[in-house]
């Protein structure tokens, strides 16, 4: 897997896995919603943190400078 994730892409889905997980855990949603934004939630964190985005791959998109 190349990196294909820069900087502010990153911090993007680190706010947005925070988010996420604030709405999961003060319950703020029910039902299926909640898992919904849970498993966004956790996509946008793995992949912030593995500087990796399948999608990105697939489209042949990238955002770092390498």
């Amino acid at each position: 897997m190349k990196k294909n994730l820069g900087s502010p892409d990153k911090i993007v889905r680190f706010i947005i896995a925070l988010i996420a997980l604030i709405l999961f855990f003060t319950n703020s949603l029910s039902g299926w919603q909640m898992y919904a934004v849970l498993a966004v939630g956790a996509v946008m964190l793995i992949t912030a943190l593995i500087n990796f985005c399948p999608l990105y791959a697939i489209f042949g998109m990238k955002t770092c400078k390498n």
